[in-house]
């Protein structure tokens, strides 16, 4: 059988590839091992989701107490609705004094803010306490501060 010389040729390169291959297979691995791993990437990432679950869950917590609270101490009946989360705004606009159907204001982009401080200086006075800590609902840093002064302070 006679072969011709283009697969003659053929034949010649792929010999050439067997012999060429692992030097470049190690040139390969050296590469690969200068690309940095996903895994501190993926473990920072976790970290930061379960910091971010804890610290809301502390939040609910704390939030759900300070209006338990001061339903408690302004006699609104059924206080643990400040656990639920639809139920704890019937819940703030009961301790308020204001109509169930504010809660529909409540939905309304920028007019939530102007009822939730109108919402949150009734309490305040529910608490007599001054009208302009229901404004301090609205400030960062104090919005924590707020309803721990009016569930406990005396």
């Amino acid at each position: 059988m006679k072969l011709r010389p283009s697969i003659l040729r053929l034949l010649g390169w792929a010999a050439a590839l067997v012999v060429l291959l692992p030097p470049a297979r190690s040139a390969f691995a050296q590469s690969d091992n200068s690309v940095p791993s996903a895994a501190p990437i993926i473990a920072a990432a976790a970290g930061f989701v379960i910091f971010f679950i804890i610290f809301s869950l502390a939040c609910y917590v704390y939030f759900s107490l300070a209006f338990q609270t001061i339903a408690k101490k302004t006699n609104t009946p059924n206080g643990w609705w400040a656990w639920i989360p639809i139920l704890n705004v019937i819940l703030v606009l009961n301790i308020a004094k204001k109509p169930i159907w504010w809660f529909i204001l409540l939905l309304i982009p920028v007019v939530d803010i102007v009822v939730a401080v109108i919402v949150l200086m009734a309490v305040a006075e529910a608490r007599n306490k001054p009208s302009w800590w229901g404004i301090m609902f609205i400030i960062p840093v104090m919005n924590f501060i707020a309803p721990g002064y009016l569930a406990w302070a005396d």
